[in-house]
């Protein structure tokens, strides 16, 4: 049968249960939120088209941390950055509140059938075999990997420069990100060296697979791909599936190639693996206590192999793409503000000079932690969350406490709010994270300070795993890469901040927050040139006192 009338019957049908719905369940109505601007589309051009988490920013400062907003055909749904709220639907009753299934197909698209698509009973055998290769310890040994990546970076920025008639070079500072974390998570997740850096083809090839997919896949969607969106709450799963994995429209062609790619690179890593450790040669990377793990796992409980490849591919996307553009933003910011990113680097080089006089070469977890100003990497992971939006719904009929009483349109004013199953909601992380009541009247500011002078911490909520932050999520779906990651971009700042000057280009004005799953920079007018982030670089001079 025709896909394209399988697609228009259930259009037709979700009319149908839309206006149903609407008006036959208990209503969420009275909560504050934005007026629609259309039946078929409510609030979601705006949500989607907009910049990432721009309509987010707005709702909150109109209605505050519960919004009430139109899905397609009147629809009600929640948009909510309440610390309480939150910490209710992922600390307390985290698997009551699931992923919806047309957000688990495009995760499925993204990774396939991994930790971050599993549900329930599935997500809880799948955590169990991967926290393994993610604790504190396995976390900390990592560290000469990332800077050994860094320092290969930094290396190839020094020929380039040095060779300028500037003595400085703009560089697209995403491509570069991208390249150098992937390489890093190949060493210190596969023990495998991609060289991309260094232009290894094999590695440039699979790069090149990855190179701007979500940009493509889920940048700048049309009216009809909003329109698709909405409507596909309607559909059933195993239809979705189906369809995602058949229709030749361009973006899910190019999401079905890079799988394919990804999952190729996958089974030969698992294989390889495999036979390794069946010799008894192991070594301490994230895959081989991973598969050690799962071969060591109760056999109802273990990973299918298909699960396997799948976490492989989760991995190599989060550990790679989401720190890239992490550190990408977090590195305008400071090319924005260069008094913060002087007092870094000074910092930087004064821990440099006890290292080395201690007889060490390379700085250690324990430096990091000694150097107040790298409080710099909280307040890059708070205030450009680039995972800035979390899909769940109800379950079951459910009551979410609130942190701050709301006062519905009734003029009511509500301590808790009834929430009706199956209603969407949308954990706003990036709204939460510029939340005033915890982060400051200058919530909206990059300002590292308020990690020193306490205004971050006077009001702290425990919901996060990191630094009270909802950038690594919190409870039972909490990410389990975090100390992975802080490490990473710890050394990566230290490596590169140290070595380097960075200032705005001509270009920067124009880059602009592209939402696409994750926030990506883009540069308005050249958007069909995807990821970009253009800064000038040149070689931080030294004194000579520093060392």
């Amino acid at each position: 049968m025709d896909p394209v009338f399988i697609a228009a019957g259930f259009v037709a049908l979700a009319i149908v249960y839309g206006v149903y719905r609407r008006y036959s369940h208990i209503s969420l109505a009275d909560v504050p939120g934005p007026e629609s601007a259309s039946f078929i589309t409510g609030n979601l051009k705006e949500l989607y088209q907009g910049q990432a988490a721009e309509a987010d920013f707005k709702w909150q400062a109109q209605y505050g941390n519960v919004v009430r907003f139109k899905g397609s055909f009147g629809n009600d749904q929640l948009m909510i950055s309440d610390p309480a709220a939150l910490q209710y639907i992922f600390a307390n009753k985290g698997y009551r509140f699931p992923k919806p299934p047309e957000r688990r197909i495009l995760t499925k698209m993204v990774n396939g059938k991994g930790i971050t698509w599993a549900e329930g009973d599935d997500h809880k055998r799948h955590r169990r075999v991967m926290l393994p290769g993610f604790g504190a310890a396995e976390s900390r040994a990592f560290l000469s990997i990332f800077q050994n990546c860094a320092e290969s970076m930094s290396n190839k920025w020094t020929e380039i420069i040095s060779n300028s008639n500037e003595g400085s070079v703009v560089f697209n500072l995403s491509v570069w990100l991208s390249r150098a974390t992937l390489d890093a998570i190949g060493e210190a997740a596969f023990d495998v060296r991609f060289s991309t850096t260094d232009n290894n083809e094999s590695a440039q090839a699979f790069a090149r697979s990855y190179n701007n997919i979500m940009n493509d896949v889920f940048g700048s969607p049309s009216d009809g791909q909003v329109v698709s969106l909405g409507i596909s709450k309607y559909i059933p799963y195993r239809i979705l599936e189906y369809l995602t994995d058949i229709v030749k429209n361009p973006r899910i062609v190019r999401m079905r190639e890079a799988g394919k790619a990804a999952k190729s690179v996958a089974k030969q890593l698992v294989k390889d693996k495999a036979e390794m450790l069946l010799r008894g040669n192991g070594s301490r990377d994230i895959l081989s206590l991973l598969v050690k793990a799962n071969m060591d796992t109760d056999a109802k409980a273990k990973l299918t192999e298909e699960e396997l490849h799948a976490q492989i591919r989760t991995i190599l996307f989060a550990g790679h793409e989401t720190t890239a553009n992490t550190i990408s933003w977090g590195l305008l910011e400071l090319a924005k503000q260069p008094k913060m990113q002087s007092r870094l680097r000074e910092e930087i080089w004064e821990t440099e000079a006890a290292v080395h006089a201690r007889g060490d070469v390379d700085f250690t977890i324990a430096d990091f932690d000694a150097m107040p100003y790298t409080t710099c990497c909280d307040e890059i992971l708070r205030f450009c969350c680039v995972v800035y939006h979390v899909h769940r719904y109800a379950s079951e009929d459910d009551v979410l406490p609130l942190s701050q009483p709301i006062t519905v349109r009734s003029g009511d004013i509500i301590r808790e709010l009834p929430v009706p199953k199956g209603t969407r909601i949308i954990a706003s992380l990036a709204a939460y994270n510029r939340d005033k009541e915890l982060w400051g009247e200058d919530a909206h500011e990059f300002n590292p300070e308020r990690w020193l002078n306490g205004t971050a911490k006077e009001k702290v909520t425990s919901i996060g795993v990191y630094s009270n932050l909802m950038t690594f999520l919190g409870g039972v779906r909490s990410c389990i890469g975090w100390r992975f990651a802080v490490i990473e971009i710890q050394a990566f700042l230290t490596e590169i901040v140290g070595r380097f000057e960075f200032a705005t280009s001509d270009k920067t004005e124009l880059v602009r927050r592209e939402a696409c799953l994750v926030m990506v920079p883009v540069v308005e007018g050249e958007v069909e040139n995807g990821v970009q982030l253009p800064l000038r670089v040149s070689l931080a001079p030294r004194t000579g006192k520093e060392c």
